[in-house]
């Protein structure tokens, strides 16, 4: 059967990237589209053909419905392919394309319209013979009707927005007097993130598993399951890692699971691919219960096809083509494990605050077993705009063990200089004792983490860092300054008699900065640290390495203005060499610091969008209370008070801020006796 001439991929990242693949592989001339932000991202330099469509903003460009039919239009496209995320999921999106003759790469109408709404969802299966979690789910429900229902439910319990996806919005309450506060922030981010305030709750299943069925389904009747995957390791309801299969289900309730995913699918008439999600408690893993249904391909949708060698993209497009499923579910079989780790941008040392910047250099893993779905590229620009993912590594083995071993090394592997990401984080998690044994449930990470050892530089790596931040400091004078190159108007130390060495301050953690002395040597450099400990650092064909206990190291560093970052084994810090300025800050925030005085002043800690503003100017504020809530990378920040007093504060919801922008500025209330110090710590 003839495929399309021409999809156009209405995505962006590693996902428009994957989907690209496909099309190429398939001999089907692909478009991507791209933002102002996108300019320069991977996808549009690997599409046949790519489309702006507005700003950075996704409401103005991926969210938006008339600029993507525009684009069709403009590329002549016959079909769309929406990933996953923005538009995939959306009703309109797909009564547009028809509209305009244009196949959506996806379910019909009506099955979007069910599914799409996990209230209607929620019902409509459970008079399929459906097994759901206890709770309500009604359309149109008020603050006020789910505080007088949830006391029937039950607490814990847990608050959904109707139209989200991917975890995102939810919320645990814990008792009935936290609800009532927490209902207008979890409205705020549903109306923000979809479009649509409506929220149901139902009982939080304690210990649990999350355990999702991929089906396949086409237009002739067929409908097969493709087995499970495991999606239990989720930090805030958001999927980390995830396997196929499942260690926790027997064979026997893999075909149940398996077979009321497809009762599921066939209630809608659904065609293409889609997921089945269950939830199953650890302690009974033969019960189940429906918890929705995603109309669109997965982010985790590798480990099903590593596990049985299914391409569901290109399923997806020959479905949609009008092809008849070949696969019977008898003929579907799953061999060996795998795993698949989000790589996010990301600071989980500092609550996992979004990580933006310029990828300075890139290295990703690649062997036997190994598949890297990502869409960096050295150069690429990680802004707030849209979501942190930025990579996907997966790995398949023989058995679960391989898998992880596999999985652990591709991490350290993964060289991404120039922002933060969470692949140490990654490592920890899948190496922990309790994730090897198989022993999961959705809270594990919440309850793991302040167990977990993050890595801290030695001597011999902050030696090295000390002469690449010299190089970057001397390229930036090089290309700065006028001069005639005269020995006397050179910053390298030089001088009659013996070279001088040069100090090199570096800020090794917050606030606290320790001072190298680099000295150029014949066989290098001599980098002397404040302890007084001596490490000798060379440089062959423009790499730096360290010889420590007779062993030859090469360190892999990269730098940008007064910036250096390190990587080693999957883990990557960057480290800054502050200018007399930040050098005087750093001195007072120590003083600060030795008397507990408390900074006045509220700083975002990262660059975002002001979603909410809770105090006028001029209130008077409670320490800890909230203040301003920031939004960057789909995920809201709140800024507390950090003591009380008078507030002052000009910002409004939607304007931006900057990382370490000043918010707001508390006076306390009483007077406190001047001794002499400045303030100048940060509050995050």
């Amino acid at each position: 059967m003839k495929l399309f001439d021409t999809v156009l991929v209405a995505n962006r990242g590693e996902i428009a990237c994957r989907v690209i693949r496909t099309l190429r592989d398939l001999g089907i001339r692909s478009v991507a589209v791209y933002s102002d932000a996108d300019a320069g991202a991977r996808h549009v330099q690997e599409a046949d053909l790519a489309v702006h469509i507005g700003p950075a903003s996704a409401a103005e460009s991926y969210l938006s419905i008339a600029a993507i039919v525009d684009a069709c239009r403009v590329s002549g496209a016959s079909a769309v392919h929406p990933g996953y995320g923005f538009l995939s999921e959306n009703v309109e999106f797909a009564r547009a394309l028809d509209k305009e003759g244009i196949t959506f790469i996806g379910p019909g109408v009506h099955a979007l319209n069910v599914m799409g709404d996990k209230i209607r969802s929620k019902n409509h299966v459970m008079d399929h013979g459906v097994p759901v979690v206890p709770g309500i789910a009604k359309p149109g429900l008020t603050d006020e009707q789910l505080l007088a229902e949830a006391p029937g439910i039950g607490y814990p319990l847990l608050i959904k927005p109707s139209a989200g996806g991917g975890g995102k919005g939810m919320h645990v309450v814990e008792k009935q007097e936290d609800l009532a506060d927490t209902l207008p922030t979890a409205r705020r981010i549903a109306a923000s993130a979809f479009g649509d305030d409506t929220l149901f709750m139902e009982r939080l299943v304690l210990t649990p598993r999350h355990i999702e069925v991929q089906v396949l389904a086409d237009n002739h009747g067929n409908v097969v399951h493709l087995g499970e995957r495991e999606c239990s390791l989720q930090r805030r309801h958001q999927k980390v890692v995830e396997e196929a299969p499942s260690s926790l289900l027997d064979p026997e309730t893999r075909a149940r699971i398996g077979k009321a995913a497809c009762d599921a699918a066939r209630s809608v008439d659904y065609t293409g691919a889609g997921t089945v999600e269950f939830l199953v408690a650890d302690s009974a893993p033969d019960e189940f219960f429906f918890m929705e249904m995603n109309t669109r391909l997965q982010v985790e949708h590798p480990v099903t096809e590593m596990v049985t060698g299914v391409d569901l993209v290109a399923w997806q497009i020959r479905i949609a083509a009008g092809e008849e499923l070949s696969l019977r579910q008898e003929d579907i079989e799953l061999h060996g494990h795998a795993v698949e780790a989000r790589v996010y941008a990301e600071d989980p040392e500092n609550s996992f605050l979004p990580s933006t910047g310029t990828v300075l250099r890139l290295e990703e893993p690649s062997g036997e077993g190994v598949r890297v779905d990502s869409s960096l590229l050295a150069g690429v620009e990680i802004s707030s705009n849209y979501d942190p993912m930025i990579s996907k590594v997966i790995a398949w083995g023989k058995d679960r063990e391989q898998a992880l071993d596999r999985l652990d090394r591709a991490l350290a592997e993964t060289m991404v200089l120039g922002v933060k990401t969470n692949t140490e984080y990654l490592r920890l998690l899948i190496n922990d004792d309790d994730v090897r044994a198989g022993r999961l449930d959705t809270t594990m990470i919440e309850r793991k983490m302040p167990d977990f050892e993050f890595r801290r530089l030695v001597g011999s790596e902050l030696a090295v860092i000390a002469v690449e931040s010299l190089h970057q400091r001397d390229a930036d004078l090089e290309r700065d300054s006028v001069h005639n190159g005269s020995p006397w108007s050179r910053r390298d130390g030089w001088r009659v008699g013996a070279r001088r060495g040069r100090r090199v301050p570096l800020e090794v953690e917050q606030g606290e900065v320790q001072t190298f002395e680099v000295e150029i040597s014949d066989v290098g450099y001599r980098v002397r640290a404040p302890d007084g400990v001596l490490t000798m650092v060379q440089q062959e064909a423009g790499a730096l390495f360290t010889t420590v206990d007779g062993l030859r190291r090469s360190l892999n560093v990269a730098s940008s203005g007064r910036t250096v970052w390190y990587f080693d084994d999957g883990w990557t810090v960057p480290i800054h060499s502050p200018n007399r300025q930040g050098l005087l800050q750093s001195e007072l925030a120590a003083i600060l610091r030795a008397e507990g005085a408390v900074d006045p002043d509220v700083r975002s800690s990262m660059p975002g969008t002001v979603v909410s503003v809770s105090v006028a100017d001029g209130d008077t504020v409670e320490a800890g209370q909230t203040l301003v809530t920031v939004e960057a990378m789909k995920m809201e920040h709140q800024l507390t008070a950090p003591l009380a007093g008078t507030v002052a504060v000009s910002l409004k919801p939607g304007d931006l801020v900057k990382a370490r922008q000043v918010v707001a500025t508390i006076t306390a209330d009483e007077t406190v006796p001047d001794s002499g110090a400045l303030v100048g710590s940060v509050t995050e």
